[in-house]
């Protein structure tokens, strides 16, 4: 049985390195797994419960909620800003939490890790976006947790694929989240 999980990564910058982390989520997925990066959150509207109109839904929204309706779990990347999570991150959380009581998350696993410049690698905003997925329905995974200190000079010249130590406990969320899933559907 092959475990769908989706990518999400808070960050828009280019060169940002918690895509480079997703980046190396895809390499490093088990068999039996596939970590889909979700491209185009830039696109989403902020969520506006006016523009969440069946049949005049936004296309942009309307391809993450697909997205979302073929995950069997979710991976969610992010960077910390002003000491909470990004706005990008948290709109796509609002757009899955909907409907209201079946939104995309719906009981399905969902880990939260991510880099960060700072000393503690942005624990905060993983926190809060922890906080805002399990309202919205998803099965926080509150014992898989991965955050980098450090990310500019950490991974100036290293992409987080090649750093052996980053790659090893990337390697043991992605099994994990694997193998919550499977147990989800197996259930």
């Amino acid at each position: 049985m092959s475990v769908h999980i989706l990518a999400l990564v808070g960050s828009l910058r280019a060169g940002s390195h918690n895509r480079q982390l997703a980046e190396a989520a895809v390499k490093l997925a088990p068999e039996g797994a596939e970590v889909e990066l979700f491209e185009g959150l830039a696109d989403i509207p902020f969520y506006n419960e006016d523009i969440d109109v069946e049949g005049n839904l936004p296309a942009a929204a309307g391809r993450l909620r697909e997205a979302a309706g073929r995950a069997d779990a979710f991976l969610l990347f992010s960077p910390e800003y002003n000491g909470t999570i990004p706005a990008v991150l948290k709109n796509a959380i609002d757009w899955l939490s909907r409907p209201f009581g079946a939104g995309a998350f719906g009981g399905k696993p969902v880990a939260v890790i991510g880099t960060a410049y700072g000393q503690f690698g942005g624990v905060w905003a993983q926190d809060e976006a922890r906080k805002a997925v399990g309202i919205a329905g998803g099965t926080v995974l509150e014992d898989v947790k991965l955050s980098i200190p450090g990310s500019v000079v950490r991974f100036a010249e290293t992409h987080p694929v090649d750093d052996a130590e980053v790659a090893a406990q990337l390697t043991e969320v992605v099994h994990l989240l694997h193998s919550k899933a499977g147990a989800v559907d197996a259930a």
